[in-house]
């Protein structure tokens, strides 16, 4: 059996770490191309998300590398992904490929079904072996989101620019090398002293600019053209909720402390939005409802045609709150200089209206 799944940010270093402690053949496919693309374009109905169009690329390279197992999330839940494996697996076959598609049910049974499918993917192995080996590809996954929070406050700051971005590109290289926990707690320390390191300017200022909107394009920086790393250029510190490390923490486990912030953010938009529409569209309009006090604006990311992100970018200018929302839609037409023009001008928008003390009238796109 040789297993693969498509790539989403750094998620792979975990992936990986996941089934080489199983001893699962892991084929890992190409990073996200516009090759990848290509391929999903020429086999996707046009009105499909961006979303399933990377996936499904990623499994055509993946296929034409000799893997013959696909694993790809699916649910119960309203947004579209959970139907990614069936439509994937029939346009897969219809292109003649001969695999196993395997569904991970991230809404129904949770941390079960999620630990049940890797068991039967590893060949029935114990199910302590598989409890140890998830929660190592987990602490994998939450060493790089720390350091990535890191990254996002040294960024506007840095005085040579990229620093910050070329370190933690070496860090995601060391984590997925990292053989046990002791190696992997060297690494955040290192690359936490090496980020710290970073000369910055005195006099930064930087504005703070939420980043939300659908999970797949906000934690994809292919699909969404560097986006966090472009606004860390321009002098903003991005802050993010969405982590893979803090979905799982809320998702896949129960929360003793009764901490949710999923929960906060739904208390939050119940002015506006009363219940799920499926995706993240519930939580995108509470963000700019909760966090309206504590950041200058909001860049709102979203795949073109996606319903629940469709949903929240019309109620965003609809709320009261006062802070401008940028959308961005993610598609396969997107350009990086027209995003690069788009973010220059949200930036320059912000700090004049920080300059006049948020007095300037506020047009959301």
């Amino acid at each position: 059996m040789k297993v693969s799944f498509p790539h989403m940010g750094h998620t792979w270093v975990g992936i990986h770490a996941l089934f080489t402690e199983l001893g699962v053949d892991y084929v890992m496919p190409p990073f996200i191309s516009g090759r990848t693309l290509s391929l999903a374009v020429q086999h996707s109905p046009s009105g499909l998300c961006i979303p399933f169009k990377y996936t499904l690329g990623n499994f055509i390279e993946a296929l034409d590398l000799g893997a013959d197992t696909l694993l790809q999330a699916g649910g119960a839940g309203i947004c579209r992904l959970g139907r990614y494996a069936q439509l994937q697996e029939y346009a897969l076959k219809e292109m003649g490929y001969d695999f196993r598609m395997v569904k991970l049910g991230v809404s129904e049974n949770k941390l079960k079904s999620t630990l049940s499918m890797f068991r039967e993917v590893s060949d029935n192995s114990p199910w302590l072996r598989v409890w140890s080996a998830f929660r190592f590809a987990i602490a994998k996954i939450a060493v790089l989101d720390d350091l990535e929070r890191m990254v996002h406050k040294v960024r506007p700051r840095e005085i040579d620019k990229g620093n910050a971005t070329r370190i933690f590109q070496e860090a995601i290289k060391a984590a997925d090398s990292a053989g046990g926990y002791a190696a992997l707690k060297a690494v955040k320390r290192d690359y936490t002293q090496k980020l710290q390191a970073v000369p910055l300017d005195p006099d930064a200022d930087p504005l703070i600019v939420r980043v939300t909107g659908e999970f797949y394009v906000v934690l994809e920086p292919f699909s969404n053209l560097d986006v966090e790393i472009e606004l860390g250029k321009l002098g903003v510190e991005v802050h993010r909720k969405t982590f893979v490390s803090g979905w799982t923490k809320f998702s896949l486990f129960l929360n003793p402390l009764g901490v949710n912030e999923n929960a906060r953010l739904h208390k939050a938009a119940m002015p506006y939005l009363s219940r799920d529409v499926g995706g993240d569209g519930w939580e995108s309009v509470g963000e700019k409802v909760l966090h309206s006090k504590d950041s200058d604006g909001i860049v709102h990311l979203l795949p073109f045609t996606c319903m629940p992100e469709i949903i929240a970018q019309n109620i965003m200018p609809s709320t009261k709150e006062d802070i401008p929302v940028l959308s961005i839609i993610c598609d396969e037409q997107m350009g990086k200089a027209g995003l690069q023009t788009r973010l220059e001008a949200f930036v320059d928008l912000l700090r004049r209206r920080k300059r006049a003390g948020r007095r300037l009238v506020v047009t959301h796109h």
